[in-house]
């Protein structure tokens, strides 16, 4: 009878440990916009955006650093830049992005001033725009070095900064007017070189917030929220395009749904947020929180859809054992 037990117990525990979705990355933390990267020491990186317990329309502070090597144990370092480090903006905290280059690890970041009037929109003065901060550390923390943002108009938020081969940096954003933007970062990551340009979509060209861009194979990836909810994708031979649409990787759940996808240790893998009952929350409405899946490519490129399940990537360590 004991035996039985114990092996009870180990099963619960093993079905616990593979139970990930969404990660752990901390008790009655609010996380979202997952931006996932795999620097120099091996180890992988998320950089989020961090939601206030039951915030009222998205008035976020900071954003928050997050690091494994088995994507399943998680350290917390904290908050690694904070609006009241910025001369320039005192709000909107949103979705933020990384890269590694000159031997520095950089957070690009939108953040705003103003308010949103959502009952008579004529009388908003809410405006955001992005600004770039350096490290020496992917654990920050992040100093603004130039004290502002890298333009004022458009405005503009949801950037993704992508840097190819060949050591060039490319940033899109979401910005007011006019979507599907890219601009190239200046050799120092401290200005942009020329003004913002159109890319070529193929003619397709649904609203949309959150793009993330990577390279498999040769490879461009555009991806993207569609209608802010729906995962989608395009693919290019060039980091400006021409692009073609490529159709879904996830469908909606309920509200928006920032993204990011990067490789770690041979395996593919999406990183998103969902929108969960808290129990015990000072709130009765969903908040977010983030989660990951495995994705998988086709022979020719194309991404399979994926599906969100509870065990997540719960599996990672037993999948790579074998390296």
């Amino acid at each position: 009878m004991k035996l039985v037990t114990v092996l009870l117990t180990a099963l619960l525990a093993a079905s616990f440990a593979q139970a990930q979705n969404p990660l752990a990355l901390g008790k009655d933390l609010r996380t979202a916009d997952p931006s996932g990267h795999v620097w120099p020491d091996g180890r992988m990186w998320l950089y989020t955006s961090h939601d206030q317990e039951c915030q009222d329309d998205f008035h976020m502070k900071d954003w928050t650093a997050f690091s494994s090597t088995d994507l399943v144990h998680w350290t917390n370092h904290g908050a690694v830049l904070s609006v009241k480090d910025l001369a320039w903006a005192d709000d909107y905290a949103w979705a933020p992005d990384a890269a590694y280059k000159n031997g520095k690890y950089y957070l690009v970041f939108p953040a705003g001033t103003g308010v949103k009037d959502r009952q008579n929109p004529k009388l908003s003065t809410k405006w955001m725009g992005i600004g770039i901060a350096e490290s020496d550390s992917p654990a920050g923390p992040f100093k603004d070095m130039i004290g502002a943002p890298l333009w004022r108009k458009p405005y503009a938020n949801d950037p993704a900064l992508f840097v190819d081969d060949d050591g060039r940096a490319y940033l899109y954003s979401r910005t007011s007017g006019v979507n599907y933007l890219v601009v190239e970062m200046a050799d120092d990551m401290r200005s942009i070189k020329g003004g913002l340009q159109k890319m070529d979509m193929g003619g397709y060209e649904p609203p949309m917030e959150g793009p993330w861009v990577f390279k498999r194979n040769g490879l461009y990836y555009f991806t993207m929220p569609e209608h802010n909810r729906v995962l989608t994708y395009y693919t290019a031979t060039a980091p400006k395009g021409p692009w073609t649409y490529r159709g879904v990787i996830m469908d909606a759940e309920g509200g928006n749904n920032h993204h990011s996808i990067v490789q770690y240790r041979g395996q593919w893998v999406l990183f998103y947020h969902r929108w969960l009952d808290v129990p015990g929350a000072a709130c009765a409405k969903k908040q977010r929180h983030v989660a990951a899946e495995y994705l998988h490519f086709n022979d020719d490129g194309t991404i399979r859809k994926v599906e969100r399940t509870q065990q997540g990537v719960g599996d990672f360590p037993q999948r790579v054992s074998g390296q």
